[in-house]
């Protein structure tokens, strides 16, 4: 099955565009709703999905040389939780987490690294100890920590209107255009999770 997959993706990325948006995450991460999402968002960078239903952190790295290294993305969203492993070793976690962060700069040394924190809706303190551990991580690696730990309640026309609105005027960074990571991993992760209000 991973073996399939991977051919898939590198099918794919022979037909893709360098410096986009790339998604590298784990179990529901594989079927978020990207075009959707890009469209009804106003999102004009191109953004790719490379996520894996079983993907473990000491395997990120491999799989990163396989499926996503060629698009040399603009951005990525690191979203491996891979709790057994933070369980089983703490430390080797880390260091997994750590090469898999330098790899992705060796590759392009411009690339912004969004770190997206595990979901813990119901109060499960392990995910709690392996958001921190993510936090350190990113914090200690000059990447950007993307906290959608909590549910929260929204309004989905309010917020591509108002996104709409500051984006296309270019009020939010209007020399580089670039989007807030944090902006961006909140339509892209959490758009099921949100409690709506109209």
């Amino acid at each position: 099955m991973r073996e399939q997959e991977i051919k898939n993706y590198k099918t794919l990325n022979k037909l893709a565009e360098q410096n986009g948006i790339v998604i590298f995450g784990e179990k529901e991460d594989a079927s978020i709703p990207l075009c959707e999402l890009r469209q009804a968002f106003g999102i004009k960078e191109n953004c790719y999905n490379r996520s894996f239903e079983n993907l473990t952190i000491s395997e990120a790295c491999d799989i990163y040389a396989d499926c996503i290294a060629d698009l040399s993305p603009e951005t990525i969203l690191l979203h491996i939780e891979d709790t057994e492993s933070f369980k089983f070793s703490a430390d080797k976690f880390t260091d997994d987490y750590r090469k898999l962060i330098s790899q992705i700069r060796k590759n392009n040394k411009k690339c912004r690294i969004g770190i997206v924190s595990a979901k813990k809706y119901d109060n499960n303190s392990d995910i709690a100890e392996l958001n921190k551990q993510l936090k350190y991580i990113a914090d200690s690696e000059k990447c950007e920590f993307c906290n959608i730990s909590q549910k929260r309640v929204w309004n989905p026309q309010q917020t591509k209107d108002v996104v709409s609105f500051v984006y296309n005027t270019g009020f939010v960074h209007p020399l580089k255009n670039k989007r807030p990571l944090n902006d961006l991993v909140r339509l892209l992760f959490c758009v099921n999770d949100y409690s709506y209000t109209k």
